[in-house]
């Protein structure tokens, strides 16, 4: 999918949109660039409402924002391999504990359709938590768990959730780390061929 910054949305799960925010060696990229790339973020991700103003996100909400990612990745990367540390299950329950979610209210809009506004201006600590509640959501219900699979891409670090018809699906996103693996397929076959 499309977005700014070169953000991605097709993990499945915000948490692990979130962490898909560094990429994965060797094709680790920093997204959350700047304020301006953590608010697109946070409306491309559905953390808050198109249209919410993010005049407060600032280097600090980057940067509390890139702290939870490397923890999201690093718990999910380790319960997928067996089981995450106990101190980083202690600092994701205390992230998702820590403020309670944004409070969403239903507007009309100007074209008369129904729109979800925050009910305030947004608050680092409430949207983290918000993030971190839906990683708890994630590792803590055995169905959505067992659909968490790690990308097949070579060299690629991220987990998403598997939903596809038959659990068949091998990469994170097909448009980018399936793409990669088709085009070494056929430069493989390309430099076999006589």
């Amino acid at each position: 999918m499309a977005a700014p910054y070169g953000l991605r949305f097709d993990c499945g799960r915000t948490s692990l949109d979130l962490a898909a925010t560094a990429g994965g060696a060797p094709f680790a990229v920093e997204r959350l660039t700047d304020p301006g790339a953590l608010a697109a973020w946070l409306v491309g991700a559905g953390v808050v409402p198109p249209g919410t103003p993010l005049d407060a996100v600032d280097a600090d909400w980057v940067a509390r924002f890139r702290a939870l990612r490397d923890l999201l990745a690093r718990t999910v990367r380790a319960e997928l391999l067996g089981r995450a540390a106990a101190g980083d299950l202690a600092l994701l329950n205390a992230a998702a504990a820590a403020a309670p979610p944004p409070a969403v209210e239903v507007v009309r809009g100007p074209d008369g359709a129904l729109a979800g506004v925050l009910a305030g201006p947004p608050d680092c600590t409430a949207l983290l938590a918000a993030v971190a509640r839906d990683a708890v959501a994630l590792l803590t219900d055995p169905a959505v768990r067992g659909q968490l699979r790690p990308c097949a891409g070579e060299g690629c670090a991220l987990v998403y959730l598997d939903t596809s018809r038959g659990r068949r699906r091998r990469w994170c996103s097909s448009e980018v780390c399936g793409n990669r693996a088709r085009v070494a397929r056929h430069r493989r076959r390309a430099t076999r061929t006589p």
